[in-house]
């Protein structure tokens, strides 16, 4: 006997609207306990493919497989057993407590006057109990915070008891703590219930961590890999069109850049309408990311070093300084790189040193941080940002 199919599966799918697709040959395959997030700019289909995937639009042409066949053979009740759904719409029902929200889960299992039973609310309780959410429970859902909500509504979708749960942007409108919050729900529901979940994400960072597999809406397409493949050269920079420098796919994190900043290779050289550096940062260990941050608010261009390939700062610094003079990682450094930086010292007004002690691994900067007193032109961070 054939074995059924497990989670979800969309074959050469095309989504859009009265028959323009959008988006077209799409297909992607969400086992049991993994976790497949869409993104994409704005306006790319990402919620198009969503609703479509959960029949809230019809599909222009393909298929979408659940384990008894293609989801179009489901009545509405036999899909709200398979399939559930959290999406950003507010809703606002009256005189309902959260827990009345959360039981609404369990719709699919009553008969017509719609009576839970003992088990019924014990199934409620524990989805509330899942994401946490206890001392809300007897609360107006009305006059709870966005993120105690979304809170909520994860919990009714975990009440409903599906194999496969859409999330379209679960994150939207929520503050760092419940960004994590329902994430954390989200990994653990589908590790521990070995539920299939699919959705979208603006957190490119977040769906790095969170997801099993990312799929990239691009081109009225998408392409799907893991995120150790998708995040890495400047794939997601095209996606989005920026520059390659301002996102780092290592560690999701967007920079700003300032479009009249160019990057120099000489400190020698015109920088032909570029902007040479006005102060040279001497730092290390990560004592220099919010400094750099602080620069580059202010308009301030710098250069910094030496420091090494393998640093916490350096990647950061690499993105928003005109040049950073760097060393092979695991290699102390040489000769060489202080020269350069020596160059680039002269070719400033000023240099702030961030570093208060010195190891055997970073004796030039010592070197450095002498030389540019020397010159006059060692300044603190402050003296910097006031005259610049």
């Amino acid at each position: 006997m054939e074995e059924k199919m497990q989670g979800i599966r969309a074959s050469d799918l095309v989504v859009g609207y009265e028959g323009k697709s959008v988006l077209k040959d799409v297909n992607f395959w969400v086992r049991p306990g993994q976790i497949l997030t869409f993104i994409g700019p704005n306006g790319s289909g990402k919620s198009t493919l969503l609703k479509s995937i959960t029949r809230q639009l019809k599909t222009i042409a393909g298929q979408v497989y659940l384990a008894e066949g293609t989801m179009d053979a489901y009545t509405d009740a036999a899909l709200a057993k398979q399939m559930a759904m959290v999406t950003t719409e507010r809703i606002s029902p009256e005189l309902m407590t959260c827990r009345d929200i959360v039981a609404t889960g369990r719709y699919p299992y009553t008969g017509r006057l719609g009576i839970l039973t003992e088990a019924d609310w014990q199934k409620v309780e524990e989805a509330i109990v899942f994401v946490h959410a206890e001392d809300v429970a007897v609360q107006d859902f009305n006059k709870v915070s966005d993120g105690q909500r979304q809170r909520i509504m994860l919990a009714r979708a975990i009440c409903q008891e599906t194999e496969i749960l859409v999330l379209d942007e679960p994150t939207s409108y929520l503050d760092i703590r419940y960004k994590l919050d329902i994430l954390s729900g989200i990994r653990r529901l589908a590790r521990e219930k070995n539920v299939a979940v699919i959705m979208s994400l603006h957190e490119l960072d977040l769906a790095q961590q969170v997801s099993d597999l990312i799929a990239c809406v691009e081109d009225g397409g998408i392409v799907i890999d893991t995120p150790e493949k998708i995040f890495s050269g400047n794939r997601v920079q095209k996606l989005y069109g920026v520059a390659d420098a301002a996102f780092d796919p290592l560690l999701g994190v967007p920079c700003m850049l300032d479009a009249e900043d160019r990057k120099l290779t000489d400190p020698g050289k015109d920088p032909k309408g570029g902007r040479a550096p006005e102060v040279f940062v001497i730092s290390g260990g990560g004592a220099g990311i919010s400094v750099y941050r602080r620069l580059q608010r202010e308009g301030i261009s710098f250069a910094a070093g030496i420091l090494s390939e393998n640093d916490v700062e350096y990647r950061i610094a690499k993105a928003l300084a005109v040049n950073v003079v760097a060393q092979i990682a695991f290699y102390p450094i040489g000769e060489q790189q202080l020269t350069e930086a020596k160059k680039w010292i002269d070719a400033c007004a000023g240099c702030i040193c961030l570093l208060d002690t010195f190891g055997p691994l970073n004796e030039a900067c010592k070197s450095l941080k002498t030389y540019a007193e020397q010159c006059g032109k060692l300044r603190q961070v402050e003296e910097v940002l006031i005259e610049g």
